[in-house]
């Protein structure tokens, strides 16, 4: 494995969001016909966001070894943990379920102590990102700001060529719901799923999307869903379709996981954003066998959103998609995200948030995920704004080599 080059700075004014803040995590539209461009135009090279790239299974071989890992009952067994941080600031880890004294808990089942937001997964440590993964960490220079608004750019969903964009006959659903299952079928049941990984030595569970991209192989989720507490997850693997333990697209292994520098550098909610590039299965290409949803960035603010996920924590149990409705909000508290009414719990974590979605197609235009909750307003689900730095996670996981 070649050597880490992490070359992002830190800033200490991250750590203050990030002590106040706690992930959601449990761990989920069509192929690639618009893909989007590099980069936004006016903005110079220097002003560009480069993201973090972790080389994860990226031969055959640790792929199999992935793939082999996940046996039924361990994906049975996935859960949501439980991340318990001190007064003092010191975080520690317990099996899912048990709290520590004064603790705020987080959607996805995990817990802070006197944390002031919950996630729907996995708690911030408020530590700077130093300890690694296995693998290979990439990262260009700092991120700079543009001089101006970057434009907005939309990629457009793609049906597979097999696929049926009718959901004739299916019942209508609520355009406003706080969580209901989603019984609409369409694009949508095949292109969210499920995320397995390892998370220091345990089984969790997140939520994905698959999106168009130059090489039909990226996976959208949070950056909770793929780093936490400085270490990249491992055994990573995304499951399209996932129902009541049924695999209908198959396991999808990550050789690649990328986030943004500001949550590499110290869990900074703001840019909770991931991507993960999973290998061919079969010879064949994620979005070539369940489609890609759009995905677009530097949008208007409050425009109706659906949220979908597979929240895993009380009263839900992972079996199924769950999704929420509505036009969010933004966060008058301390993230600059965008806030929906949504009880999704753990394991909801990186789930999609659609604008534009046709329910008759169950297709949309991906521009936030699942991220996390106040401990005081389990009502409300966060998702992170999708702007440059969310897109560059995009570019540059839809240029990766498949290996």
């Amino acid at each position: 494995m070649p050597g880490e080059r992490d070359h992002s700075t830190e800033d200490p004014r991250m750590h203050r969001t990030a002590r106040r803040l706690i992930p959601i995590l449990a761990i989920s539209p069509i192929a690639a016909a618009g893909v989007l461009a590099a980069a936004p135009a006016g903005a110079t090279p220097s002003a560009r966001p480069r993201p973090i790239v972790h080389d994860a299974a990226d031969t055959k071989s640790e792929q199999r070894e992935v793939k082999d890992f996940w046996t039924p009952a361990k994906m049975a067994a996935a859960k949501p943990l439980d991340l318990v941080r001190s007064r003092g600031g010191r975080t520690t880890t317990t099996p899912g379920g048990i709290q520590g004294s004064g603790t705020a808990k987080r959607a996805d089942g995990i817990q802070g102590s006197g944390g002031a937001v919950k996630r729907a997964g996995i708690q911030g440590s408020g530590r700077a990102g130093g300890i690694q993964g296995s693998g290979a960490n990439r990262a260009g220079a700092a991120p700079g700001a543009p001089t101006a608004p970057p434009p907005p750019v939309t990629a457009s969903p793609t049906p597979t060529a097999s696929a049926s964009s009718s959901t004739a006959g299916a019942p209508a659903l609520a355009a406003r719901s706080s969580g209901a299952p989603w019984t609409a079928g369409g694009a949508i049941v095949k292109t969210e799923g499920r995320v397995f990984f390892t998370y220091q030595g345990r089984s969790a569970s997140c939520s994905g999307t698959a999106v168009t991209s130059a090489n039909k192989s990226v996976v959208i989720t949070a950056g909770h869903c793929v780093k936490l507490g400085g270490a990249f997850h491992t055994n990573w693997v995304f499951v399209p379709g996932y129902s009541s333990g049924s695999r209908p697209y198959g396991t999808w292994v990550a050789t690649n996981l990328l986030t943004t520098q500001q949550w590499n550098a110290s869990e900074d909610m703001n840019y909770d954003v991931a991507a993960a590039v999973v290998a061919p299965v079969d010879g064949r290409r994620l979005t070539d066998v369940v489609g890609g949803q759009g995905i677009a960035f530097n949008q208007a603010r409050g425009r109706q959103m659906y949220a979908f996920g597979y929240p895993a924590a009380s009263p839900y149990d992972g079996s199924k998609l769950i999704y929420c409705g509505g036009r969010p909000f933004d966060d008058f508290l301390v993230s600059t995200d965008q806030g929906l009414t949504c009880d999704q719990t753990g394991g909801a974590s990186g789930g999609g948030w659609f604008a534009g979605f046709d329910e008759s197609t169950g297709a949309g235009t991906l521009n936030s995920v699942n991220s996390f909750k106040y401990n005081f307003a389990p009502y409300w689900m966060f998702g992170p704004y999708f702007g440059p730095e969310a897109q560059a996670v995009y570019t540059t996981a839809q240029n990766e080599n498949l290996t």
